[in-house]
């Protein structure tokens, strides 16, 4: 298939397009950039020097991916990365920061869908169908896991971890780490309850969802997870808090005290 580019677009000679890739009006592609087969780049987005990205990625008008990190000390003459996966959508104004370190990336994996004006900073990963929804800003060095949602207006704290199958409500403050599974809300974020809805559209139902309730429940007490069914979810849920994290972990609701 033939590489379709508006005679308008400007496209870098260094640039390597994949086969059936369309460049809309005005878009700019710099140089090192590789964009995979099928990836339609709207108009007058940027794909700024070291991106990478797979096949059938869709990146709306006015989005820049790869921009220079919002670091002072950082050098632009170094050579970091983005590194995208394939079959993601980026909306209108949607900005991804390169990394800081010589040879390192800022990665989104694959299936992602990221709405208007959302931003992911430097040094990020994040994993597989994940959902950013308008306005959600990621500070720098956060890992967000697979099929984790951040409603609107959702800012993050550098450093920051956000387990797998996580919901997080539309503007809320995440200061330290958030459990997988869990839903969390407000400002600062707490933990509220186990993302339910998410957990069985992604096939965790029955035992495995009563296993994962379980080990909620303990880690809430501050026990262990001894004793619990050997499953995916457990398995991933201890390597997880085996990780050490840089902010901690937010804390629960008190129904006692809190209210929304």
């Amino acid at each position: 298939m033939s590489v379709n580019i508006h005679p308008s677009a400007v496209v870098s000679p260094e640039a390597k397009l994949g086969a059936g890739v369309t460049i809309g009006p005005f878009a700019v592609i710099e140089d090192r950039v590789e964009i995979g087969d099928d990836c339609v780049i709207g108009a007058h987005a940027v794909i700024q020097p070291w991106v990478r990205m797979g096949a059938r990625n869709t990146i709306h008008p006015t989005a820049v991916i790869g921009g220079l990190p919002q670091d002072l000390a950082f050098d632009p003459e170094q050579e970091t990365w983005v590194e995208i996966g394939e079959n993601n959508v980026f909306r209108e104004g949607v900005t991804i920061s390169r990394a800081t370190q010589p040879g390192q990336a800022t990665r989104i994996g694959s299936h992602c869908y990221l709405m208007n004006n959302s931003h992911v900073g430097h040094d990020c990963t994040v994993g597989d169908y994940t959902i950013f929804a308008g306005g959600a800003t990621l500070g720098g060095h956060v890992h967000v896991g697979d099929r984790v949602f951040l409603g609107g207006g959702v800012m993050t704290h550098q450093f920051c971890r956000i387990g797998s199958y996580a919901m997080l409500q539309g503007l809320a403050g995440i200061n330290k780490d958030v459990l997988p599974f869990m839903m969390v809300g407000g400002r600062p974020g707490k933990h509220y309850r186990l993302n339910l809805v998410g957990m069985r559209r992604a096939g965790i139902d029955g035992d495995r969802l009563k296993a994962v309730s379980a080990a909620i429940r303990r880690i809430r007490s501050g026990a262990g997870l001894e004793g619990l069914p050997d499953t995916p979810e457990l398995a991933y849920l201890a390597a997880w808090l085996a990780e050490p994290g840089k902010r901690g972990v937010l804390p629960f609701i008190d129904i006692r005290r809190d209210t929304d």
